[in-house]
């Protein structure tokens, strides 16, 4: 067993406690790429009412954008865009954007962050509500971003005829994007090392 640190209460812990701590953190944020497939495949057989389960659509809406000659980290997202569903039922985008925010661009973390709304201008006026909400953000820089995400690859990704690549095509990226931490509490920390792992998991 490896020692542990000896605080009871985290004001009367030491930077010995910490050294300890932090050789353990690495390891364990390196196991996050695995963590995050293992909680995507929760989607698997989650048909929800739609014509495809959650996790075939997660897959086919990277499938078209990896298609489309997208780069990793657009990959990734649209890979993990709904990964939130099973714990954010009514929240999923937050879920996926908490997710994503310390390894991707702003502008992939708002797409994220607000596709939800963005992907209701196809159904929203089916349950009563606003198809147009996502005109609160017009002239917003990253409101074409968004609108084009859904248009192209949230959309259109319901169809079990279509091309749908498997997790093993997507590994790689996921791994590359959350390889490199690039807005973290934690960077400069000497304890909590946030050095790069793709290099060791590519």
């Amino acid at each position: 067993m490896a020692e542990r640190a000896r605080f009871t209460r985290m004001e009367e812990s030491t930077a010995e406690d910490w050294r300890l701590i932090g050789a353990e953190f690495r390891p364990f944020s390196q196991a996050l790429p695995d963590r995050v497939i293992a909680h995507l495949r929760l989607l698997e057989g989650d048909h929800g009412g739609f014509p495809v389960d959650r996790w075939t659509h997660s897959l086919q809406t990277a499938t078209r954008a990896l298609r489309d000659g997208r780069d990793d980290e657009y990959v990734v997202c649209a890979l993990l865009h709904d990964i939130g569903d099973t714990l954010g039922c009514y929240n999923h985008f937050d879920i996926a954007a908490a997710i994503l925010k310390p390894f991707v661009g702003e502008a992939n973390l708002w797409m994220v962050q607000h596709h939800g709304i963005f992907q209701g201008y196809y159904f929203f006026h089916h349950i009563g509500l606003d198809r147009h909400l996502r005109e609160q953000f017009a002239g917003h820089p990253h409101y074409a971003r968004t609108e084009e995400f859904c248009a192209l690859y949230d959309n259109p990704a319901f169809d079990p005829k279509a091309e749908t690549l498997p997790i093993c095509e997507f590994e790689p990226a996921l791994r590359r994007v959350f390889g490199q931490v690039r807005h973290s509490l934690y960077q400069s920390s000497t304890a909590l090392p946030t050095a790069p792992a793709a290099a060791r998991s590519a």
